[in-house]
C-alpha cells in the first residue's frame, strides 16, 4: 500500500475535493452529504444543475451514492445522470459522467436491483477513452473499475491492480474522501488473503481519513470493517460504536443495519434525531438539529465472505432465489461502500 502522509502534488479535483469551505453553497452541499441528507443537498444544487454541467455531475454523484447507502432513488438518480450527460461539454466531462453511469449500473447490480453489468463496463471503458492520462478524475474511474473487476467479475488480480493505481492517484491529487475508500477495498483484499495486519492498518487508516473529513455516514462501515480484524473485547466496541451511529442515522446505511443489529442483539433503531451518548466523540456535535434520511430500504447486508452471483441470493435453508433490495435480506454480499 502506499505510503499514509497527506501530502500530494498535482493539482487538485475541484469536482472530488470534499471540504470546499471557501465556497458556502458546496459547503452546505458537504455537509448535508456527510451526514446522509443527500434528498437536501440534491436540492440544493438543483438550480445550477438545470444549466450547468459541472453541478449536474455533483448532483449525480450525491444521488448515486443514496442509491449505495440506501437502495433507494434509482430513478431520480438516472435523470440525474440524463442530464449531465445532455449537459457535459468536452471530453473531461462526458468521461466523468460515463464513470458516474458505470458507478450506478454497478451499485444496481451489485444489489439485484436490475442487472447492469454490461452497462457498468461499456460505461467505464468508455470513460478511460475519454478521460487522459493525468486527469484529476483518473484514479476515481480505477477505483471503479477495480469494484468492477472484484464484485462481478471476480478478477482479484485485475482488482488488486486497479485499486492500487487509484490509491496512488489519490494521494497524488490529495483526494483524502477516495483515499478513504482505496485503503478501504486494499485492506478488504488483505483480510482475504489472510493478512490481517495489513488488513487491520488499512481499515484504520480509512476510519482516520473519514472522521478528519467529519464523512458521518461513511464512519459506521470503517469501525464495523475494523471490528472484523480485530479481536474481543476491541471488536464488539467498535461494533458497538458503529450500530450507535447507524441508528443516529435512520437505519443507514441500510446494509449494514441489518448486519450490526443480530450480532449485537440490539433493539429497533431509535428516532435518527436520538443522538446516542458518546456520539461527539465522532466530531458530530450539534447533529441533532439536522434533518437525517428515511430512506431505509434495504438490501442484502454485506459479509465478508464471497458474494453470491449478482442478482441472486442464497438463503440459509434452501437454494439460490431472486434477490433485490428486500428479497435479498439474507445474503451475503461484499461491502458495499
Amino acid at each position: 500500500m502506499a505510503d499514509t502522509a497527506m501530502s500530494h502534488s498535482g493539482r487538485i479535483n475541484p469536482d472530488t475535493a470534499p471540504v470546499p469551505w471557501a465556497d458556502p453553497l458546496q459547503s452546505a452541499v458537504w455537509r448535508l452529504r456527510s451526514r446522509g441528507c443527500w434528498q437536501d443537498a440534491a436540492a440544493l444544487l438543483a438550480p445550477p444543475a438545470a444549466t450547468g454541467a459541472v453541478a449536474a455531475l455533483r448532483r449525480t454523484t450525491i444521488l448515486v451514492e443514496r442509491c449505495l447507502f440506501t437502495a433507494s432513488g434509482w430513478e431520480e438518480a438516472d435523470d440525474a445522470l440524463r442530464t449531465a450527460e445532455a449537459l457535459a461539454d468536452g471530453d473531461e466531462q462526458r468521461g466523468a459522467a460515463a464513470c458516474e453511469r458505470g458507478h450506478l449500473a454497478y451499485v444496481s447490480t451489485l444489489f439485484g436491483v436490475r442487472d447492469r453489468a454490461d452497462e457498468a463496463r461499456s460505461a467505464l471503458g468508455r470513460a478511460a477513452a475519454l478521460l487522459p492520462p493525468g486527469s484529476p478524475n483518473r484514479p476515481l474511474l480505477d477505483f471503479r473499475r477495480g469494484l468492477v473487476a472484484q464484485h462481478l467479475a471476480g478478477d482479484a488480480r485485475g482488482a488488486q491492480a486497479a485499486f492500487t493505481r487509484a490509491h496512488a492517484g489519490a494521494h497524488s491529487f490529495g483526494d483524502e474522501l477516495l483515499l478513504s475508500f482505496t485503503w478501504r477495498h486494499l485492506a478488504s483484499m488483505a483480510e482475504q488473503e489472510g493478512n490481517r495486519m495489513e488488513a487491520r492498518r488499512g481499515f484504520g487508516e480509512s476510519l482516520r481519513i473519514r472522521e478528519e473529513l467529519g464523512y458521518l455516514v461513511g464512519i459506521a462501515p470503517a469501525l464495523s470493517a475494523l471490528a472484523d480484524v480485530e479481536p474481543e473485547p476491541e471488536a464488539g466496541r467498535l461494533r458497538a460504536e458503529a450500530l450507535r451511529l447507524v441508528r443516529l442515522l435512520g437505519d443507514v446505511p441500510c446494509w449494514l443495519a441489518d448486519r450490526l443489529r443480530p450480532a449485537t442483539g440490539a433493539p429497533p433503531p431509535a428516532h435518527p434525531l436520538d443522538v446516542p451518548a458518546g456520539a461527539t466523540a465522532l466530531g458530530v456535535e450539534g447533529l441533532a438539529g439536522v434533518a437525517t434520511p428515511a430512506e431505509a430500504a434495504a438490501p442484502a447486508p454485506p459479509g465478508t465472505a464471497e458474494a453470491a452471483p449478482v442478482g441472486r441470493t442464497t438463503g440459509p435453508d434452501g437454494p439460490p432465489q431472486q434477490g433485490g433490495p428486500s428479497g435479498a435480506r439474507g445474503s451475503s454480499l461484499p461491502r458495499p461502500d
